[in-house]
């Protein structure tokens, strides 16, 4: 099934959203709404890399485990991890334990530290589609996982120093910070009150 399903409220949803408690709680209160701020969006930018091969799922069940982990995933605090950390992270069972991840997540706080504050969110917001608005997608089949936008910023990261991000991660996180909204024109996320 690839378009809107009725959910446990009777309302239309994209039909991921319905298939554990999780997902829903997700795709209802945070999937495709503004993101903005610096850390916020390092967040984002770490748990998309992680979900890389595995299901969100995954992830949101782990959220918290991710955030104790990477100290809130705040930049100046990860930017002074060294060999110690990686090692810890390594062994933390609430996280998923892959070395290039863990990594490139490290690498990117401190290239991040040296930015201007906002201009990361500066950076990912540019590449927002603003002329190019497609219709609201009637059916999953109708999103794609890759669009112009995410390869430009996908390019802009990796030229800026970013590692682990390719145009799929980076359509994803477009998709979860709100650049793109992708719910179903029946959805009753798509246009929240």
């Amino acid at each position: 099934m690839s378009g809107a399903v009725a959910g446990p409220d009777g309302g239309l949803r994209c039909p991921w959203g319905l298939a554990t408690e999780e997902y829903l709680a997700y795709h209802d209160t945070e999937w495709g709404r503004p993101v903005h701020g610096d850390d916020a969006l390092y967040e984002r930018l770490c748990l998309e890399a992680f979900q890389s091969g595995l299901s969100w799922l995954t992830i949101l069940r782990r959220r918290e485990g991710f955030r104790a982990a990477f100290a809130g995933f705040e930049i100046a605090r990860v930017a002074e991890f060294g060999a110690a950390d990686a090692e810890r992270l390594l062994g933390d069972e609430g996280i998923i334990r892959n070395r290039a991840k863990i990594e490139a997540t490290l690498a990117n706080a401190k290239t991040l530290a040296g930015w201007e504050p906002g201009e990361l969110d500066a950076l990912i917001w540019s590449h927002a589609p603003a002329g190019r608005r497609r219709a609201a997608p009637r059916s999953t089949a109708e999103i794609p996982a890759v669009t112009p936008e995410s390869t430009a910023l996908a390019k802009a990261l990796k030229k800026a120093g970013i590692r682990f991000v390719g145009p799929t991660t980076a359509y994803a996180l477009m998709q979860a910070c709100g650049l793109v909204n992708d719910h179903l024109a029946q959805c009753v996320a798509r246009n929240p009150s």
